[in-house]
């Protein structure tokens, strides 16, 4: 798929191509993000499998699961759907998280580990007790700020890009930070975790298979940021080696495991 605008510019992509097709311009939602238009693409050009790349639908799990329901069963090229709901939130993919026993940090749902367990292997975190680890108001969060302690971090679970984010240092800053998050990124759940200070950002990388196998193929350090972006990506990992980082590559994998996660992966970890 191309839209003109990166037709205009010749994008590399579009130059290593054997063939692409021609789609509408403007913004994702009419293209790229489009899950109903990429099915429809895919099934007019009768292709066996579909790539999403990175950002746009290839986190959507209505894509997966709408390619695997059209009429030519097109496989998806990445996770299952169900792994992608588990995982692509933030506050319901720490609660699994904690239930496959990853360490993690202090949080507003520190202890809350409750998950379903389908018959086909599907897990998923039920309504009231991802509630539980939201926060709503500013006096329910300055409660839990103070369980966990200054610095915290407020976080919108739908945001990113720097987007619905910040540091808290004391009780004074709190309701006008928590007001600027709930702006930010209008309608998303929010919740409160423990600043990592003077902490490294390190990533464990996974690949995995449909029948339950998942392996690390090490890691990297993405400690280099700026304004929460990564800026620099560097392996192998070289400030945590021998056992801790063992410990990290076990917990990845049984985190992968509990999923049923399918392709490459990456667990973060601060």
């Amino acid at each position: 798929m191309a839209t003109p605008e990166d037709l205009r510019v010749n994008a590399d992509y579009i130059r290593m191509a054997d063939r692409y097709v021609e789609v509408p311009g403007g913004t994702n939602n009419h293209n790229y993000a489009n899950v109903d238009f990429i099915v429809d693409v895919a099934e007019r050009a009768g292709v066996h499998a579909v790539w999403a790349g990175w950002g746009h639908a290839s986190e959507n799990p209505r894509l997966p699961e709408s390619l695997a329901a059209s009429k030519h069963k097109i496989v998806f090229i990445g996770p299952p759907g169900s792994a992608m709901r588990s995982l692509g939130d933030k506050i319901s993919s720490t609660i699994v998280a904690q239930h496959a026993k990853v360490p993690c940090m202090a949080w507003s749902g520190t202890g809350i580990d409750e998950v379903e367990l389908s018959e086909q292997g599907i897990v998923t975190v039920p309504d009231k007790v991802y509630k539980k680890a939201c926060v709503t108001t500013v006096e329910e969060g300055m409660g839990h700020a103070a369980t966990i302690g200054y610095p915290i971090m407020i976080k919108a679970s739908e945001g990113g890009g720097g987007k619905g984010i910040r540091k808290v240092e004391s009780p004074d800053a709190f309701k006008l930070a928590f007001s600027a998050v709930a702006g930010e990124v209008p309608g998303s759940p929010i919740f409160i975790m423990k600043l990592a200070g003077s902490a490294r950002h390190l990533e464990v990388q996974l690949l995995a298979d449909q029948y339950g196998n998942a392996i690390s193929i090490f890691g990297r350090d993405c400690s280099v940021q700026r304004r929460h972006q990564k800026i620099i990506e560097e392996a192998p990992v070289t400030i945590v080696q021998g056992e801790k980082f063992e410990e990290m590559e076990k917990a990845a994998v049984r985190l992968a495991k509990l999923v049923g996660y399918v392709s490459a992966g990456t667990v973060e970890c601060e």
